[in-house]
């Protein structure tokens, strides 16, 4: 029987959107959780993992993470992964960091980093503020064309190198470890190896996924491992003979070979998901799945904003039918919800569903209901 577009909305949420467990099996059921510090009304991270851990309260992440083996790190975006997944991301080479250049480091850089590693390694742990008044290296213009701290900068750029960790956060605010990483390989097949582990990786988080968003996913592995992004174009060859696919209404879609594309009849729910959470993340495959165009607007100049501010995707069963806007105020939660066809659906089953899920989020946020 033919693959239907139906066919793959139900295996894109059913897929992702496991039955809940504990925050550690969670973790690394996934692998990669895309985290942002935006908190309308939580951080992505949070509202993404609420969906998919028991009793799983907004903040739960940062307060366990010492006990859940994943590491903060860059991968296709940054976020929080698995040890197995940044150990093949590691030793990254040059001092290279994701926003900025090839070219490695300028020997100034390199002397205040190793002054700055040697300082870490004797204090054992240390806050960013700590660092600052003992080097006070001033500001730096930041990708962005803004001022930056620049021991942060440096500190975010070794951390990205792999030299540090984020060993916990203290008020946001990430408390470094010095780090050292295992070798990586040297020879062709070795480096391929890692490679084709990393896409699969990145896959199993979005799948499936249309041809342009694995290509897009695959040149994504410059961040993760830049030391081997002059291998991509062969890694995208093996990741097409690699991957399970199937042609729908012309375009080939992928998803990892081990896994079987089934129609699953999804149950009644209604879900507000994350902008970032990876059933709506790739915007291209939204519009593709769901026919109608989202996009994240937190930096759109709120007269242009279609949807909102932090605009929540509000999925029903297999269809995203809409978004909420969600606030707290005075300890109550606020809700502007927006539709697609402009109006809910009629099926009353959608509201009681629909207040059930604002009850959760109220139970998540440690609100009143």
């Amino acid at each position: 029987m033919a693959i239907t577009l139906d066919d793959l909305r139900s295996f894109a949420v059913s897929r992702s959107l496991f039955p809940p467990t504990t925050l550690k099996r969670a973790l690394h059921q996934m692998g990669f959780v895309q985290a942002d510090p935006i908190r309308a009304p939580a951080r992505a991270q949070d509202l993404i993992l609420r969906h998919r851990v028991r009793n799983y309260r907004a903040g739960d992440l940062e307060r366990h993470y010492e006990k859940l083996d994943v590491r903060e790190d860059f991968f296709v975006n940054y976020g929080f992964v698995t040890r197995e997944i940044q150990a093949l991301m590691h030793p990254r080479c040059d001092g290279r960091v994701s926003a900025e250049n090839r070219s490695p480091w300028p020997a100034a850089r390199r002397k205040r980093a190793q002054l700055l590693l040697e300082f870490i390694r004797e204090r054992g742990i240390v806050h960013p503020r700590e660092v600052d008044k003992r080097f006070a290296h001033g500001t730096v213009r930041n990708y962005w064309g803004g001022k930056s701290n620049a021991t942060t900068h440096l500190l975010d750029a070794m951390h990205y190198q792999g030299l540090l960790r984020v060993v916990r956060r203290q008020a946001g605010i990430r408390l470094y470890a010095a780090c050292e990483h295992e070798p990586g390989p040297t020879d062709d097949t070795g480096v391929s190896a890692r490679l084709d582990a990393l896409i699969d990786a990145a896959v199993h988080v979005y799948a499936p996924v249309p041809a342009a968003s694995l290509n897009i996913l695959v040149r994504q592995m410059r961040f993760a491992a830049p030391q081997w992004q002059d291998e991509l174009v062969g890694a995208t060859r093996r990741a097409q003979d690699r991957l399970a696919y199937s042609d729908i209404n012309g375009s080939h879609w992928y998803w990892p070979a081990n896994e079987r594309l089934i129609a699953r009849e999804l149950e009644p729910t209604v879900r507000l998901l994350a902008p970032f959470d990876p059933v709506v993340s790739d915007r291209a495959r939204f519009e593709a799945l769901w026919g109608w165009v989202y996009r994240f607007e937190a930096y759109t100049p709120a007269p242009k904003r279609l949807r909102g501010y932090y605009a929540l995707p509000l999925l029903w069963r297999n269809q995203v039918i809409g978004w909420a806007n969600l606030s707290v105020k005075d300890r109550d939660l606020q809700s502007d919800f927006g539709y697609v066809n402009s109006r809910p659906p009629r099926d009353r089953s959608f509201q009681r569903e629909l207040e059930l899920e604002l009850q959760r989020v109220r139970v998540f946020l440690g609100l009143k209901f």
